[in-house]
């Protein structure tokens, strides 16, 4: 296929509504129109998702457990069932493949769509993009969100703002005017600690970001400039990849205060560990090996792993590497701003024939 300029480009991306929680909810029907959780209740335990209800009380993916149900006394946990929501996931998949073959999937709830050129013959990509949110809800009983616009950075964009069960088109000729409107933090490729240095810097929206010279962004962001100064007028030149193959997964918090202290160092590490085996589970890859990352108060940073012969395949052979592999560098030379962990040299899980993205990648 003939990738073509951005603009001839026809770009859908659709994200699943709530995924996991609505699964729970569509298969448990005391659940549904009730805040609903996936994920632990206790101490340690974290959302891995929450449904549309929870959310009204503040109720977020990847924060404690314990904390959610001091927002919301009456929320309702479920355990996450991956499987279910793998077997999900390729009705969905299968759903798009009537109609493109350049599919490249984030993780089991999203992806990218090039439907430049269509199977199903449909004649714009608006059509395409509904007939497939009415295939999910006819063949699933689940709602998807989707954005249609000429590249990818806009059709992620695009697909957060009608949510849920919503449609947001975005045509070459509105692109920059839309993302000028945008926060940067909602920008691809800009994380919490990016957006905060922009914030510091008085750039706080797309416009904001269209107004420095890229000198100046070169100056302050280094190689990801260009993408920054593209980014704030609506170009973006990545095409859509199908089937990625995974290169590493992995899951990092950055604290408020420095840790020093063992016991908080290693509960931060259980709860690092609880984020990520779900996002390793949905990825339908394993990894033999084990990767902690350590940034310190100076921002320093420094890598320690483990190999083994075979894939780690359980959540308590992660957690247990990954304190060993901390406990390896205690006492620290100084306060830990960051930690992360995560696994590499990954392989299909056996019988698994769909791939994982590029790389899954939590950042808080």
């Amino acid at each position: 296929m003939d990738e073509g300029t951005p603009q001839n480009r026809k770009i859908i991306h659709i994200d699943m509504d709530a995924f996991y929680a609505s699964v729970e909810q569509r298969d448990h029907p005391e659940m549904r129109g009730k805040p609903v959780a996936v994920g632990g209740s206790g101490v340690r335990g974290v959302v891995a998702a929450a449904s549309y209800e929870a959310r009204t009380f503040g109720v977020r993916s990847a924060m404690p457990g314990a904390r959610a149900r001091r927002m919301c006394p009456d929320l309702i946990f479920a355990r996450p069932r991956f499987d279910v929501y793998r077997e999900v996931s390729r009705q969905i998949r299968a759903i798009f493949a009537q109609f493109t073959d350049v599919i490249q999937p984030l993780s089991l709830d999203e992806a990218y769509l090039d439907v430049t050129e269509n199977k199903a013959g449909l004649g714009t990509a608006t059509q395409i993009a509904e007939e497939i949110r009415r295939l999910i809800c006819a063949e699933t009983g689940l709602t998807a969100s989707a954005g249609v616009s000429y590249n990818k950075l806009i059709a992620k964009l695009a697909s957060d703002q009608n949510k849920p069960d919503g449609i947001c088109v975005i045509r070459p000729d509105q692109g920059a005017a839309f993302v000028a409107t945008l926060p940067v933090r909602r920008f691809h490729g800009i994380g919490p600690v990016t957006a905060a240095k922009m914030q510091k810097l008085g750039i706080e929206t797309g416009a904001d970001l269209r107004a420095q010279p890229l000198p100046f962004l070169k100056q302050h962001f280094g190689s990801m400039a260009d993408y920054y100064h593209g980014a704030s007028r609506g170009i973006d030149h990545r095409p859509v990849r199908a089937r990625e193959v995974a290169k590493s997964i992995s899951v990092e918090d950055t604290f408020g205060t420095d840790l020093t202290d063992r016991d908080a160092l290693i509960a931060e590490l259980d709860m690092i560990t609880e984020r990520l085996w779900p996002r390793i589970e949905a990825s339908n890859m394993r990894g033999r090996t084990v990767t902690l990352k350590i940034k310190f108060a100076d921002f320093a940073i420094i890598t320690r792993s483990r190999s083994f012969p075979a894939a780690v395949a359980d959540p308590s052979s992660l957690a247990a590497t990954g304190r060993a592999l901390l406990e390896g560098e205690l006492p620290l030379r100084m306060g830990a701003r960051l930690l992360g962990l995560g696994v590499h040299n990954l392989e299909p899980v056996a019988g698994v024939l769909d791939t994982a993205p590029a790389q899954l990648v939590l950042a808080i």
